[in-house]
């Protein structure tokens, strides 16, 4: 499937299935179209280090660059490796450490839009 037909729920999915290839904490997919011009779609992880956090991002970034051909178009934190962001535009991946994700609180933040525990099928 090339980036041309993919939908953006398709590839938060995409982005959730490859942060739990490298076992991602907690994957929340928050669907916020209706509520921001922002992006359509965050998928929000933990890493319990920031060594599994960088790995992690990097996945993503992986496994969408090769299955659907995109790049993030900003990235950041990856130096860090505490919180990581990967703008695709209609996609916004955040790979946070526990203490980060607990203190920014991203969930309740975006909480008027939908979230969907991921759930990776057998």
């Amino acid at each position: 499937m090339d980036s041309e037909t993919m939908n953006s729920e398709t590839l938060a999915q995409l982005a959730a299935e490859a942060a739990d290839d490298r076992k991602a904490v907690d994957i929340r997919l928050l669907r916020v179209e209706e509520v921001t011009t922002l992006t359509d779609w965050f998928v929000v992880c933990s890493g319990l280090s920031d060594v599994q956090v960088r790995a992690i991002a990097r996945s993503v970034e992986d496994r969408l660059e090769a299955e659907v051909g995109r790049l993030p178009l900003r990235r950041e934190g990856v130096s860090e490796g505490r919180w990581v962001l990967l703008d695709y535009g209609d996609l916004i991946v955040q790979v946070l450490t526990p203490q980060e994700r607990s203190y920014y609180d991203l969930e309740a933040f975006w909480g008027h839009g939908e979230s969907i525990s991921f759930c990776q099928a057998d």
